[in-house]
């Protein structure tokens, strides 16, 4: 069953947006009466179509909702293919919130583009939402420099500096935690002074072995080993 959000409801009807609609009627060929899913503040709705493809709610159904930290991933600029790639896999993975961040490094200036970007990335988010049967989409915030990453929780930044503290090191001997924070670097990794930054800021440098990942991977592979280490 076609899962879809909503943020709209009236007269015991949810109100797709457009982009849906144009999903349900001409990729799905869906008609009058066929069942949906529809997410509306964090909670399952079974949904049937009416004549005029709104969602007339049937049946609101409990979901159990796992107790696990809330992780922010923090990831710097990269190329549009790149960056959408990370975005999808990192929602169907689990990520809270995503912040885009300026690094020396960054070869991508999204400059007087951002809004636009921003559109795209939360529809990116919202359709791996979808697929991936969450019950809520990412957060994608604004785009800043480290120096305004100050964030409360947990805080890890892959290094290319540290040799010995392993992401596996610091979750054996992690307490249970609330809220968790993720610093990947662009390619060619952070500069010394943007990770001694970070370090002040009280993130926690690890290694993820020998062999030098892609920007792409390494997201999906901190994730990975955070859905197997931490989550219930």
């Amino acid at each position: 069953m076609q899962r879809y959000f909503s943020s709209n409801i009236k007269n015991n009807k949810f109100i797709l947006n457009n982009d849906d609609l144009y999903h349900i009627k001409t990729v799905m060929r869906m008609k009058i009466n066929d069942l949906i899913e529809v997410i509306y503040n964090n909670e399952l709705y079974i949904c049937h179509l009416d004549d005029s493809y709104d969602a007339v709610i049937d049946e609101k159904i409990d979901v159990l909702k796992k107790s696990k930290p809330y992780i922010t991933l923090c990831l710097p600029l990269l190329t549009d293919q790149k960056f959408s790639f990370v975005l999808q896999k990192a929602t169907e993975l689990g990520i809270d919130e995503i912040i885009p961040v300026i690094t020396e490094r960054c070869k991508v200036n999204i400059k007087d583009k951002e809004d636009k970007k921003n559109i795209r990335w939360n529809k990116i988010v919202k359709e791996a939402s979808e697929q991936s049967k969450r019950l809520d989409i990412p957060k994608i915030n604004s785009v800043i420099k480290i120096d305004d990453l100050k964030l409360e929780g947990i805080k890890i930044v892959c290094s290319t500096r540290e040799k010995t503290k392993s992401l596996k090191n610091v979750l054996q001997n992690l307490e249970k935690c609330d809220r968790m924070v993720i610093m990947v670097g662009p390619e060619g990794g952070l500069s010394s002074f943007e990770e001694d930054k970070l370090i002040s800021l009280g993130f926690v440098p690890v290694t993820l072995g020998d062999n030098i990942m892609r920007v792409e991977t390494v997201p999906i592979f901190m994730l990975s080993v955070l859905n197997y280490e931490i989550m219930e």
